[in-house]
């Protein structure tokens, strides 16, 4: 098939172009900056957020991937406001070229609604997408394990660099990380698999784990001793996001409202989306410890 991967210069995107090649379907990326064409990937300049340069992307294509957000620091809107305009361009843009089908990888939802303004931004983006065409397929991710996911890659940089670790009350709630490997192969599948039309999955690693846990499990995988301070009535506040992603190196305007996201359980609801597109999970240690060894082969880690 002919298959057009957005956001493919992303951490999602960059691994996901390779699997489908394998498949033998022919990929076309899209981007606001496309480098020269690589692996076989034709690259196409486009933006989703103005819509300019989705037309010419969308000729002749049978499956499009929606893996785009739109957190980073931006002078054009809210990020809600934006991931709206977004899906909405590439939404029309799909329905004008016959696309037959839509596949999105967005986040869990908690039982009783979107949590933060994050996810439910992730859910409007759904929503849209839904609506776009014949088939759409939705897969819903709680954390990534991934030497490129920028969850896993902040909770390492916390362990790596902080001597105490500082856990809010939030470190009871509980959610199921996912290995790198089993999104990739799920959102490969899902180009082709049957019964999965018009349908939200939602993803998640075999292990139910809290987010004290989850820190502890990665902290004993990079064999370091740190010892934890379990705050029970401190939450999130926007100093606290701050003075983590300053200490992680990363942008409190992707930090802020992931860590808001946290604020509850975020667990699968049921197993449909192995049964349906046919996934072996990995266990959620070796997810860690793949994802520590793949980010050491290109950078050496001082905790580790």
């Amino acid at each position: 098939m002919n298959i057009l991967v957005t956001g493919i210069s992303g951490y999602v995107g960059s691994r996901l172009a390779p699997r489908l090649q394998k498949e033998g379907h022919d990929v076309r990326g899209l981007s606001r900056r496309p480098s020269p064409a690589r692996g076989g990937v034709a690259m196409f300049e486009g933006d989703v957020v103005s819509g300019t340069g989705l037309r010419r992307a969308f000729e002749g294509i049978d499956v499009a991937y929606y893996l785009i957000h739109s957190m980073e620091p931006s002078t054009d809107g809210a990020f809600n406001v934006r991931e709206r305009r977004a899906a909405e361009n590439f939404a029309r843009a799909a329905r004008a070229a016959g696309v037959q089908r839509i596949v999105y990888l967005g986040g869990l939802i908690p039982p009783g609604g979107p949590a933060s303004a994050h996810l439910a931004s992730r859910l409007a983006v759904e929503d849209i997408l839904l609506d776009a065409g014949p088939c759409t397929v939705a897969l819903r991710a709680s954390i990534v394990i991934g030497a490129g996911s920028r969850s896993f890659r902040f909770l390492v940089r916390l362990v790596e660099r902080l001597p105490v670790l500082a856990v809010p009350a939030w470190r009871t709630n509980r959610t199921n990380p996912i290995d790198e490997r089993d999104v990739i192969e799920m959102l490969a599948r899902a180009a082709e698999a049957d019964g999965v039309c018009g349908v939200s999955l939602d993803v998640g690693g075999p292990d139910v784990v809290t987010y004290g846990e989850l820190i502890d499990r990665i902290r004993d995988h990079m064999l370091v001793a740190r010892p934890t301070l379990n705050f029970k009535r401190l939450r999130l506040t926007p100093i606290a996001s701050r003075i983590s992603a300053l200490i992680a190196g990363e942008q409190y305007e992707l930090i802020g409202p992931l860590m808001e996201s946290l604020e509850g359980d975020l667990l699968v609801a049921d197993n449909r989306a192995t049964e349906l597109l046919g996934v072996r999970l990995h266990s959620l240690d070796a997810a860690i410890e793949h994802a520590l060894r793949e980010w050491e082969a290109s950078e050496r880690l001082a905790a580790r």
